[in-house]
Order: structure tokens, then C-alpha cells, then sequence
């Protein structure tokens, strides 16, 4: 009877939810304004939760230094040691609770889920780290809020485009935009924001498509922020003066020292990490290592309270020249210290804010520096604000975001041109270093790999049999340099290879090798054979290889043309695959993907075994798992070479309101997809192949 009611209220609610969206459809007429709309209210959604998430940070820290700490009045002071401790502790339970869950955290989560296909973030990973970096931040741990508050952004942006049923390719703009609002939301930078998303989220590729969202979504977030948390500067200061213009080279020289330090940073967390996982987290239990960091930040604290939480108020005393150099030193090495090791040891936060605050302390510091030893008279003031981007941007490689956040926070011009100046130099230090963000960096931890953008799922189901080409050129090796090039002239081919007695590949000739002979040929066409010009060496591709591997081949060789070998005797040749065709066969398959993106709703209405005719001769068909493809994965079954057809989509179940499947959601699957028993597919082929497949059980 329970069942027969929960059943009845998907129902009408299912029903609910398709009269609202026609409804919405038939006020906005066009596309793009329904495009609009939903940029609108992801911004407002992911505002809201971000105001929600700066007030449970507050009214944590009161929990913790108020409440807890009168609570533990017996310890004197010294009770304030204790608050980051009990919040590590907490932490640990949470960890020890949801150990899969913990594990997705911060900005990268959002890029996988906006680099990848088919991929949705659980609204439970993102209730998770909405409270995990509450508590490490409220109980006084020296982290930030903005990295956590990108997570959240993008996870409710995330579930929201699945609650709307928005194709693949919009859930993951907004996706991306829901961080970006976040970040616009915390920071109160609207255009920071923005470019934090095409900056770090979707790194770097810009899209005309996409600006519209982004914008929307960051401006509408920022307005909601500011409507509930006012519209102050977090940073209080007089205007700078950033002195003569023949003086810029000296922010460019502290850009430099930005920029290394930025480095020295991101290499120490990594060392520490590598510590953490090696030696330390799997020899002593979490709970006990996360505790002792945060008894260190609690003592470190309890001498320098500047140190606790987001640092806001210790910039503030920066700014405001109210503590010593010495102290402004200690704070820089407490900051740069303290942040990896509360991070690497499994506590939660950013790592945004604590980059201001380092920059404040290196900027305070370099522009003490240069009025006491050299006798110059700059105002400090400019060197904080202006060390403050130079290491945002050098840590986290977002040099237009940093400009524009720190701009935006302060809102003061004066100090613009010093401010791009360093900033960009930071940036660059770091990037001629590593050559990619911290973001990716953990990415390529995890084994994900996004330097190349041309990846494809998909590739990795194709093997190098189905693309090669038979038509091999071999040349035994003392032919005669004549012969080699009217060989060149006479083939549609611009790559030979060379053979021995023994019939083995021993060389390769192209044209790259010809071209600097041909000016000399009439001299050396005697003299000269095949084998003195050919290069010795092979790259061997195997007819069982996928073209994913080829595609990385082509990108770190030299060449244009491959051999392929026989998987099962390694010496016998059976053709040849060219870069062209290989390249040929990442665009048919990125355009699948495009194309089983941009038709998503009107999938959604094909019916069980009804084909929809796409053009003359091939149609799009939904219908159930066959039993022969059960617990298989795409790249096992071979479909598309063994059966003829394309799985465009995969329908599964899945209720808009929970992380449970029983409403329709449709994901492009990539080639380890494991196809289940109550799958649907939805396939692309000649009908002649669909036919074939229909009548499979």
C-alpha cells in the first residue's frame, strides 16, 4: 500500500514538474531566452546558498569561540587551543563516516564533472562539503571559504540542471557558472566570478555560447549577496599611492617574489601530501593525526589570534600598519606553514584566502624592505594590496580573476597597473615552472588527464584495425635513391618504410627526409640507397590498440604515419594508420557527442522500440538492454564494429529530488560504461543494422 502511494506521488509530481517547465516554455518563447531565465535562476539559487553558507560560518565560530570556549572555562585562555582540535575531530568522524564522499573535494570535483560526459555531481557530496568546511573554518582553522564555496555553487548548479532536464552540454555550463556565481557570491566580485569559471572551472575554453551564463548567473548571485550581507569592502584602507611610473619595476621585481613564493608553496604542499599519504595517514589512525594539527593551529592561535579562520581582520591589521614586521613575518611563515598541513592531513577548506593573506604579509614585508634598507618612501599600502593578487594569482594560475577579484574587493583603481604588472609575472613564474593550475595538478593525482582538450571517451572503444589502411609503401632497403623518389611522386602516401632481406621494417623515409636531398639529387641518385636516407626509427602501433593511444602518439612523434603490426605476430605488417584518419575519427566522434547533446529532449520522447528517422536510410531508436549486453561494458561488446550502430545515450532512472534512479535522465557513456539490465538505449544506425538488432531478445 506504501509502495502503490509513493509510486502515485512520482507520478503526479513527475506531472507537476512538465506542466511547470511547458509552462516556462510557452512564456519565453525563444530558446535563448529560456536560456536566459535558467542563467537567472542558478544565480539566485547558488547566491542563496552561499549566503547560507557565510552565516553557518558565523554561527559556527560562535559555537565554537563563544559557546565551547565558556564551556571550557576550567582551561583558563588556553581553552582556544582545544577549538581547532575538536574541529579536526570532527572532521575525522566525517571522514571515517563518508570516506568516498570526502574524497571529492574542492574545485577539481566541479572540473571533472564539466570536462566529463554524462557525469553529475550527488547532492550529498555536496551537502557533505557544505558542512565539512563550516566546521574547519568556524572552529578557527586557518583556511578559506571560497574553494568550498566553488564546490557548493557548483554542485547546487549542478542539481538544479538535472531538476530541469537541460541537455548535457548546458548542465555542464552551468555547472560552471553556479562556481563562478559562488566565488562572485563570497567574494562580492561579480567579474571575478565570471572569469574564475572560464579561468579554472573550464580551463580556459572560452565559448561565445557559454558568456551569457556566466555572466547571468555571477551578476545575479553577486546581487543577492550583497542584498543580504551588504555591500562593504571586507578590506578597510586609504587610497594608495603607488608612486612615480618610472618606479613600476619594483612591483614587477615583488611579481617575481610572488611568484616564487607561490611556487615554493605549491611544491611544499605537495611534498607534504606525498609525507601524509606514505607515511604518516597509513600508519596512525585520522582521527589522531588531524587532532595534533589541529592542536598546532590552536596554539600557534592562541600567541598570534590573527591566525585564526578566513585571516580577513589579520589583512585589516596589515593594511592599517598596526602590527610590527616581526609579527607580519611570523604571521607569513604561521600561514604558509599551517594551510598544507591542515589540507594534506584531511581537514577542509581553500586555499583563496589564505593566498591574500600571504600575499598581505610578502607585500608588508617588501615594501618595509624597501623604505628601511633602501631609503625609499612607498607607501606599504600598495604593496599589500598589491602582493595580495600577485600570490591569488600565482597559486592558484588565474591571473585575470585575481586582478579583477582583488580590484572588485577593494574598489579602488589607483592601483590597477601595479597590480597587472606583478600579477602577471606571478602567474608566469608559476606556469613556466609546472606548465599547468594546482587544480589540474590534483586532477592528474587522481588519474585524470586534461592537458589535451581532443580526448575522447569514445576513442578508446576504436581500434587502430578499424581505421588502418592496407596499402602499406615497403621499400627494400637498397633500392636506389631514383627509384625512392619517383615512388614519392607515383603514391598518395608521403611516409615509406623501409624493409631487410628478412622482410622486417628496419626504417622509415618521409618526406621531411627527401626534401633537403632533392636539392642535390643529381649528384647522389648514383651514390645514394633507400637505407642511407632512412630514419632508424620505428614506433610500433598494434592493430589491438585504441585510437586514444594513437592520437597521444601523434602528439608527442614527429610523424604522419604509423606501421601497424599484427597483435599476434609482432613482425608482420598489416597496413598503416595516418594522423588525417586518425583525426577524422575524433571528429565523427565529437560529433556524435554534439549531436547526442544538442537532440537530448527530443530523445526524451522516442518511445519503446520506435525508430525516429534522422535522414534517409538511418534512424535513432530507443529500447531496452538486450540480455546479451547485460553487465558488459561498450568497449567489450564492440558494438559499434560487431552490431553496426552507435550507442548515442544511455536512459537511465533518476528522481530530480534525490540521488536515487527513478525518473528519466539521459548520460553519453564513455567506453568502460557497464551496460545494466534496466538500461535503455538509445542507438544510432542504418535501419538495416537496427532492424538486425531488434530482433535480439
Amino acid at each position: 500500500m506504501e509502495e502503490r502511494n509513493n509510486n502515485k506521488f512520482d507520478i503526479n509530481k513527475n506531472k507537476y514538474f512538465i506542466v511547470a517547465r511547458k509552462f516556462f516554455h510557452n512564456i519565453f518563447t525563444t530558446d535563448y531566452t529560456v536560456y536566459i531565465f535558467y542563467a537567472v535562476i542558478v544565480g539566485i539559487v547558488v547566491g542563496l546558498a552561499t549566503v547560507l553558507f557565510h552565516h553557518s560560518i558565523e554561527f559556527f565560530n560562535e559555537i565554537f569561540f563563544e559557546q565551547t570556549a565558556s564551556g571550557l572555562f576550567f582551561l583558563g585562555a588556553a581553552a582556544v587551543i582545544t577549538l581547532p582540535a575538536i574541529g579536526m575531530l570532527i572532521q575525522s568522524i566525517m571522514i571515517k563516516a563518508a570516506p568516498e564522499t570526502s574524497k571529492k573535494r574542492g574545485v577539481a570535483e566541479v572540473i571533472k564533472t564539466v570536462a566529463s560526459t554524462g557525469t553529475r555531481i550527488p547532492f550529498r557530496t555536496t551537502l557533505f562539503h557544505f558542512f565539512a568546511p563550516v566546521i574547519s573554518i568556524g572552529s578557527g582553522n586557518t583556511v578559506g571559504p571560497e574553494g568550498p564555496a566553488a564546490q557548493l555553487g557548483g554542485g547546487v548548479a549542478n542539481k538544479l540542471a538535472h531538476i530541469l532536464k537541460l541537455s548535457e552540454s548546458r548542465k555542464k555550463v552551468f555547472t560552471a557558472a553556479g562556481s563562478g556565481a559562488a566565488i562572485a557570491a563570497i567574494f562580492n566580485t561579480p567579474l571575478g566570478g565570471i572569469f574564475f569559471a572560464l579561468e579554472v572551472v573550464m580551463l580556459n575554453a572560452f565559448s561565445s555560447s557559454t558568456f551569457p551564463a556566466l555572466i547571468l548567473s555571477s551578476v545575479t548571485a553577486s546581487a543577492v549577496s550583497r542584498a543580504f550581507l551588504g555591500n562593504k569592502s571586507v578590506f578597510i584602507f586609504s587610497s594608495p599611492f603607488v608612486g612615480e611610473y618610472y618606479n613600476l619595476y619594483v612591483y614587477a621585481i615583488l611579481g617575481v617574489a610572488a611568484g616564487f613564493i607561490s611556487l615554493l608553496f605549491i611544491r611544499y604542499s605537495n611534498k607534504l601530501d606525498h609525507f601524509f599519504q606514505k607515511r604518516i595517514l597509513n600508519r596512525f589512525p585520522q582521527w589522531i593525526v588531524m587532532t595534533l594539527v589541529g592542536l598546532i593551529v590552536g596554539i600557534c592561535g592562541y600567541y598570534y589570534k590573527e591566525i585564526f579562520g578566513v585571516g580577513y581582520t589579520g589583512i585589516n591589521a596589515i593594511l592599517a600598519n598596526t602590527i610590527s614586521w616581526k609579527v607580519v613575518a611570523i604571521l607569513f611563515l604561521l600561514k604558509f606553514i599551517l594551510v598544507p598541513l591542515i589540507l594534506n592531513s584531511g581537514g577542509f577548506g581553500g586555499i583563496f584566502a589564505p593566498s591574500l593573506f600571504i600575499g598581505a604579509c610578502l607585500g608588508f614585508l617588501f615594501g618595509f624592505g624597501l623604505n628601511t634598507i633602501f631609503g625609499f618612501n612607498f607607501d606599504i599600502t600598495a604593496f599589500v594590496l598589491v602582493g595580495m593578487g600577485a600570490v591569488l594569482g600565482g597559486i592558484n594560475s588565474i591571473p585575470i580573476s585575481a586582478i579583477l577579484i582583488i580590484f572588485e574587493m577593494t574598489k579602488d583603481y589607483s592601483f590597477i597597473l601595479p597590480l597587472m604588472l606583478a600579477v602577471v609575472t606571478s602567474t608566469m613564474v608559476v606556469q613556466i615552472s609546472l606548465k599547468r593550475s594546482i587544480h589540474e595538478q590534483h586532477l592528474e593525482k587522481q588519474g585524470y588527464r586534461l592537458a589535451s582538450k581532443e580526448d575522447s571517451f569514445a576513442l578508446k572503444s576504436i581500434t587502430v584495425k578499424e581505421v588502418m589502411k592496407k596499402d602499406i609503401v615497403l621499400i627494400p632497403e637498397s633500392v636506389p635513391l631514383v627509384d625512392v623518389v619517383a615512388t614519392l611522386v607515383e603514391s598518395t602516401h608521403n611516409t615509406f618504410f623501409t624493409i631487410n632481406e628478412e622482410r622486417k621494417l628496419t626504417g622509415t623515409i618521409s618526406e621531411s627526409e627527401l626534401r633537403p636531398i632533392i636539392t642535390d639529387f643529381h649528384n647522389l641518385r648514383e651514390v645514394l640507397v633507400a637505407r642511407d636516407v632512412a630514419s632508424k626509427g620505428i614506433t610500433y602501433v598494434f592493430e589491438s590498440d585504441s585510437i586514444d593511444y594513437v592520437m597521444k602518439l601523434f602528439e608527442t612523434k614527429d610523424a604522419d604515419e604509423f606501421p601497424v603490426f599484427s597483435s599476434e605476430n609482432k613482425d608482420k605488417v598489416l597496413g598503416t594508420i595516418r594522423r588525417q584518419d586518425a583525426i577524422a575519427v575524433y571528429n565523427k566522434e565529437s560529433l556524435r557527442s554534439d549531436i547526442a547533446g544538442s537532440f537530448s529532449h527530443e530523445l526524451m520522447n522516442i518511445k519503446k522500440t520506435k525508430q525516429t528517422r534522422i535522414f534517409e536510410g538511418y534512424s535513432v531508436i530507443e529500447r531496452k538492454t538486450p540480455v546479451l549486453f547485460i553487465d558488459k561494458s561498450i568497449l567489450e561488446l564492440k558494438i559499434k564494429t560487431d552490431y553496426g550502430v552507435q550507442v548515442l545515450m544511455i536512459k537511465k532512472d533518476n528522481t530530480p529530488f534525490s540521488d536515487k534512479d527513478d525518473n528519466f535522465e539521459y548520460i553519453v557513456p564513455d567506453s568502460n560504461y557497464i551496460i545494466h539490465e534496466d538500461d535503455h538505449l538509445v542507438l544510432f544506425g542504418s535501419d538495416e543494422k537496427i532492424n538486425e538488432l531488434n530482433k535480439m531478445d
